[in-house]
């Protein structure tokens, strides 16, 4: 009966283990949810500067793929999750970047979206602290969700800005090179 027990134990604890994704000390869980949206982890990565780990970011798709730009146009739920660990990363440098992201996603073509830009940045107003979570999510005819540790920050509604946000990471000029491969998991 010992015996049965450890390896019902064992089995659970190792279910466990399998049921997330670890990237740079940081625990991704290989599935969750977005609104009313079951989403699988379709790869995650670290975002550095200057040689520092700034975040852990993951990719979350209703079906794998490695396509960006299919990623990028679908209308779809998906998401990326930000685990921020580093103290660094201040309101104002997240913004900066948020701005410079757009910048590089729309090869400098804001304009039509620039009050969403806006709005988008005001999410990152409060204090950021190292261990804070991020879960920018786009939710098929509800459009873009943000969560900072779970709670909802704010809502976007539009295609062509969804597009643009997750481009930050995923087009021709990424946020962070390696985290666009980690996070297509080529």
């Amino acid at each position: 009966m010992k015996k049965i027990l450890f390896l019902v134990l064992a089995f659970s604890f190792t279910a466990i283990n399998f049921a997330q994704t670890e990237v740079s000390g940081v625990n991704l869980p290989n599935t969750t949810t977005f609104g009313e949206y079951e989403v699988k982890l379709n790869g995650a990565g670290v975002r550095e500067k200057f040689w520092m780990d700034m975040y852990v970011g993951g990719l979350y798709l209703t079906s794998k793929t490695n396509d960006a730009d299919a990623i990028i146009n679908a209308d779809e739920a998906m998401g990326i999750k930000l685990h921020i660990v580093s103290g660094l990363i201040s309101s104002g440098k997240m913004t900066d970047a948020v701005e410079d992201g757009f910048e590089n996603s729309t090869d400098g073509n804001t304009e039509s979206i620039r009050p969403k830009i806006d709005q988008f940045k005001s999410f990152f107003a409060d204090k950021i602290n190292k261990k804070d979570v991020f879960d920018i999510t786009y939710q098929p005819g509800t459009g873009v969700v943000v969560y900072k540790n779970g709670k909802e920050s704010g809502r976007i509604q539009g295609l062509a800005f969804k597009k643009a946000l997750f481009g930050i990471w995923l087009c021709d000029k990424p946020a962070d090179d390696d985290l666009k491969e980690a996070m297509l998991n080529l």
